[in-house]
């Protein structure tokens, strides 16, 4: 019982600091250097924290809290690209660090970034109903990979002291 609760209030934290880190990604001013509606993808970092330190329900269930903070704060549509582009990446994420963890994090910040511009393309190409959304794919996958080995190499500087607190329970 006393693990679950510590799970349960550590999810509650990753999930309180992806709401906060997306928010404050929403602040930023993306005309000048990121591509329309692309954002650095920090509030990643606790889906990235979570799928390592406790496992694929609090991974997923961050994916579906910062989901519902899209859609309350920027509406059904942004909710729905964010819950396909986070289930699609927290489920990558999951599979990579139970059965490749020789990419480490920065490989799975970079896989996990792309599939979730991929996630939010296919619900664009679906909305509009036809491909032409793909043609933006190739700017979302390079600035996807900036921005997830960015994530990644953020997780491998602070995984290690996270992971000391952990053993601390």
């Amino acid at each position: 019982m006393k693990k679950n609760t510590y799970t349960l209030a550590l999810t509650g934290l990753f999930g309180a600091c992806a709401v906060a880190l997306s928010y404050l990604e929403s602040l930023l001013p993306t005309e000048a250097f990121l591509p329309p509606g692309a954002k650095p993808g920090f509030s990643n970092l606790a889906n990235l924290f979570a799928a390592e330190a406790l496992g694929p329900l609090p991974a997923l269930g961050i994916a579906l809290l910062k989901a519902g903070f899209a859609a309350f704060t920027r509406g059904g549509t942004a909710g729905l690209m964010s819950l396909c582009g986070g289930v699609l990446s927290t489920a990558v994420m999951l599979l990579l660090f139970r059965k490749d963890k020789r990419l480490g994090y920065v490989g799975i910040g970079v896989v996990s970034a792309v599939c979730h511009n991929l996630g939010q393309l296919a619900v664009a190409a679906a909305m509009v109903g036809n491909v032409s959304v793909l043609a933006y794919l190739p700017a979302l996958l390079l600035f996807g990979a900036t921005a997830g080995a960015l994530t990644g190499l953020i997780s491998r500087a602070v995984m290690p002291a996270l992971q000391r607190v952990l053993r601390r329970k």
